[in-house]
């Protein structure tokens, strides 16, 4: 397998107050792992900023304006409860969004046959009107809507695993039977969606919750019975992860209580579905994960699992 990993400094450049668990360190954390031997075939390309037309392929106009009116020229502006802009917050928002693109161009055109998009701020949090939960836009709706526009992907699958629902990709996808969004999640937990009975207009939507204290037996089993199951229905022609390693046991926004291999395991079933029916075509993006040895070890372990196929 050829891999991709698409970086800029810029993404170290999106400030937060102290002690705010979205920090610059995350990445600082997944460097050092990536700097192992084990990677040394991975190709690693700095991801270039996308333009703003990019943003309203999953959002309006209004949502856009919004937020370029919130970048403060100095410190640090307070948008929503937990989300936070500083001065180069857009220009980081918008270079993952770069990122996301340019991975879906690679692998359509068959240069990388997956790609990880590591980048900050996260996206699967924000609504189509609305930046919430750390995130200002929707990449991987944007990644997806991407994929339709410039590459005519017919059945997307968009699978989040963070530990916080997806409640944005929700949002965009709710009533478009051409993307199936399928997530594992911890619930009750922020931000109060995921219900299994949340199903989308068109029946696209797979929500597979799991109880506070819940580990691998439990997620493996949910994701196999309800998330495997509805991808080998679809058939996708592209799979896009939102990967978040909030799930790891460390992390201290949540309560479920997976291990590194978790991610290993559930990154090789998404292999095995793409390499049926969307020609190994994966693109993964970094969200959550908030407990930096446990992000490292699982987002390491998830890369070189693309790698190895």
């Amino acid at each position: 397998m050829t891999t991709f990993l698409y970086e800029n400094p810029v993404f170290l450049e999106h400030k937060v107050p102290e002690g705010h668990p979205e920090r610059p360190d995350r990445l600082r954390a997944l460097n050092l792992a990536l700097d192992h031997p084990n990677f040394v075939e991975l190709k690693r390309v700095e991801a270039s900023k996308g333009s703003e037309d990019l943003v309203l392929l999953a959002h309006p106009e209004q949502h856009l304006r919004s937020i370029v009116r919130e970048i403060p020229e100095e410190d640090i502006n307070q948008l929503e409860a937990d989300t936070y802009a500083s001065p180069q917050s857009l220009v980081a928002a918008l270079t993952a969004i770069g990122g996301a693109v340019a991975a879906v161009d690679a692998v359509f055109a068959g240069d990388a046959d997956n790609a990880f998009v590591a980048a900050r701020p996260p996206g699967h949090h924000a609504e189509k009107n609305k930046a919430m939960g750390f995130c200002f836009f929707n990449t991987v709706a944007i990644a997806a809507r991407h994929a339709q526009k410039a590459h005519g992907a017919e059945r997307i699958a968009i699978v989040d695993w963070d530990v916080h629902h997806g409640n944005g990709t929700q949002d965009i996808f709710w009533d478009d039977p051409s993307v199936l969004f399928c997530s594992t999640h911890q619930m009750p937990l922020y931000p109060g969606t995921g219900a299994k009975d949340e199903t989308g207009i068109k029946h696209n939507i797979v929500n597979a919750p799991l109880s506070p204290n819940s580990g691998s037996e439990h997620f493996r089993d949910a994701f196999r019975t309800r998330i495997l199951n509805a991808l080998d229905d679809f058939r996708p022609d592209f799979v896009l992860i939102s990967a978040g390693f909030d799930a790891h046991h460390r992390d201290p926004l949540a309560q479920i209580n997976l291990v590194a291999e978790d991610f290993d395991w559930a990154t090789g079933r998404l292999m095995e579905i793409a390499g049926r029916s969307a020609g190994n075509r994966v693109v993964s993006l970094l969200e959550g994960g908030y407990d930096l040895q446990g992000l490292a070890e699982s987002a390491g372990m998830h890369i070189l699992r693309l790698m190895r196929g």
